[in-house]
């Protein structure tokens, strides 16, 4: 009877280790991941064969197999900046899509914004010059050696004395 007893709890005790062995390499299984996960990395990453396109829509066979591998790195547990990182250690820093904001790459960020910003001060002193109105120009009267003004000139100012007084009287 001790014998009975004592082989139904090893055998338990066999069973339940069994059942967690299993279930824990059932838990330790990573999902495979899905294509917008792989493309999602993949955007960020520019072909290095291919000039100026993505890594997500380049159609040459080695732009699959680097998706493949990106694939294989999720399912790993890499991290997104663990395989950009792979990738620039590998090719450079061309395949990022979007540079480093190191070095002399923060100018990429730094200048678009200054360079706005210039053109739009400029331009609003330019539209400020285009509607002020015209400073009256006042002609300043040359004289000759007697000191009288020209005919030219005194005429304009008899009909700027003329268009003076009508322009009173109508008010």
């Amino acid at each position: 009877m001790k014998l009975r007893r004592s082989l139904r709890i090893i055998y338990f005790v066999l069973f339940i280790t069994s059942a967690l062995i299993q279930t824990r390499t059932a838990l330790a299984q990573q999902p495979t991941p899905s294509d917008d996960e792989v493309n999602r990395i993949a955007h960020q990453l520019y072909c290095p064969v291919c000039a100026n396109t993505p890594l997500d829509v380049c159609p040459t066979e080695a732009c699959r197999q680097w998706r493949d591998l990106i694939r294989q790195q999720l399912s790993q547990g890499w991290t997104e900046s663990q395989i950009k990182q792979y990738f620039v250690v590998q090719y450079g820093v061309r395949v990022l899509a979007e540079p480093p904001r190191t070095g002399l790459n923060w100018l990429v960020y730094v200048l678009p914004p200054l360079i706005i910003l210039a053109g739009a001060i400029l331009l609003l002193r330019a539209m400020k010059m285009w509607t002020k109105p015209a400073a009256a120009i006042t002609n300043s009267t040359s004289t000759s050696g007697d000191d009288k003004p020209s005919t030219n000139e005194a005429s304009k100012d008899d009909y700027v004395i003329r268009l003076e007084e009508e322009l009173k009287k109508r008010k």
